[in-house]
């Protein structure tokens, strides 16, 4: 029996660019499974997150003002 807490949305949304490089151990990516069977929220968060991945790794880099590229590199240093 696993008495252990399930996964909240906020443990999700902290873990899921580890869940999608693939390098969560196994049991937390079960937890994380789980957390997404039940959750619609969460797992519509998760499809957003891929869908943004998808779409901005199909931007060029020259494709962004250089201005901005720093600003969004700054505001992705300080993040967390």
């Amino acid at each position: 029996m696993n008495t252990e807490q399930p996964l909240d949305c906020n443990e999700l949304v902290e873990l899921v660019t580890d869940y999608l490089d693939g390098t969560l151990d196994l049991h937390t990516r079960a937890r994380f499974d789980e957390h997404l069977l039940g959750c619609d929220g969460c797992a519509n968060y998760l499809q957003q997150f891929r869908t943004t991945v998808a779409t901005l790794g199909r931007v060029s880099e020259d494709a962004i003002d250089p201005a901005f590229r720093d600003k969004l590199l700054d505001a992705f240093k300080n993040w967390r």
